[in-house]
């Protein structure tokens, strides 16, 4: 079993730039491919970003692609999300996820074990 714990959000202007982080503890991340996801209010949690466990492969949701990246340091055991030139369209609610199955890259929040609490970021026009 892990825990997540999300960091880092807060209010930014946009154009601006945050880094989100996720301290996993209990079993090691690197037994996990790991996930971004977000939910703004009233609408359904959304796929942002999927990392494999090695960190080799990533994927991007279109809405995001080019402007976030998704990295994580198995050494500490965290997640991180860069994001840079943000929209007021990217204010959420953004949590990370972790599962423990073999298929690298998931981007449903069904197929996903593990949840932090989420962080907030809102983005100012």
């Amino acid at each position: 079993q892990v825990q997540l714990v999300e960091s880092g959000g807060g209010l930014v202007q946009a154009g601006g730039s945050l880094r989100l982080s996720c301290a996993a503890s209990g079993r090691t991340s690197r037994s996990y491919t790991m996930g971004w996801f977000r939910q703004a209010p009233g609408k359904e949690r959304e796929f942002v970003a999927a990392i494999s466990r090695s960190g080799g492969s990533t994927s991007y949701a279109d809405s995001v692609k080019g402007r976030f990246t998704i990295s994580r340091d198995n050494a500490k055991n965290t997640l991180y999300l860069q994001m840079n030139s943000l929209k007021p369209e990217d204010t959420a609610v953004y949590y990370c996820a972790a599962d423990s199955g073999l298929v690298a890259l998931l981007s449903r929040p069904q197929e996903y074990d593990y949840w932090g609490q989420g962080t907030q970021v809102t983005v100012s026009s």
